[in-house]
């Protein structure tokens, strides 16, 4: 299963359209005081469940938009640290769908008299197996370690290359609306 998710994996959090995103961040907090930001790494060796490719794509979507933010990327010495988080579970959907046959309208029933005619419904049921990604984006200030902004992006995982090539930029502007601060080009 490991490979699997390893070979088809994540994030495509692809699911820009049926994409769930979630932001939070400390009120308190003044965004303008910060330059600079750092990558810091995956939390819990999440990476693992992604392919090569996916990481770079993800890693350059959010480079894009906090560039995008007048925020500068460092190797050390940054006024804010992001780390990344990411799960990927396996789902089934059920869908069922009923076919009512009508009956043939007001016909003769028992003894002469008036009734309605038999109708009949089938009804099947089917099932999907899919992948779901769930991203966190998590950014801390990092002379206080605190966490000041926390994005959430949860979807539905592309198999094809090419369609999470397309959609992991889409998914992470999408998560990166929530942060608040204005996206200045």
């Amino acid at each position: 299963m490991k490979n699997r998710l390893i070979i088809v994996f994540f994030l495509s959090m692809t699911f820009v359209y049926g994409q769930k995103v979630t932001g939070d961040y400390e009120k308190s907090t003044d965004f303008s005081a910060y330059k600079t930001y750092m990558f810091v790494g995956w939390q819990d060796d999440s990476d693992q469940v992604m392919n090569d490719f996916d990481k770079k794509r993800l890693r350059e979507s959010i480079q894009s938009e906090m560039a995008a933010r007048q925020f500068e990327l460092v190797e050390s010495d940054a006024d804010m640290a992001v780390s990344l988080f990411v799960v990927v579970d396996e789902k089934t959907s059920t869908t069922a769908y009923t076919n009512y046959y009508g009956g043939a309208g007001y016909g003769r029933g028992r003894r002469g008299y008036g009734g309605w005619g038999h109708g009949s419904a089938t009804t099947s049921y089917s099932e999907n197996d899919y992948l779901q990604g769930t991203l966190v984006l998590d950014m801390y200030d990092t002379a206080s370690k605190d966490l000041i902004w926390q994005g959430v992006a949860t979807g539905t995982i592309a198999e094809k290359p090419e369609k999470r090539e397309k959609k992991i930029p889409k998914a992470v502007t999408k998560l990166m609306k929530k942060f608040p601060v204005d996206k200045v080009k």
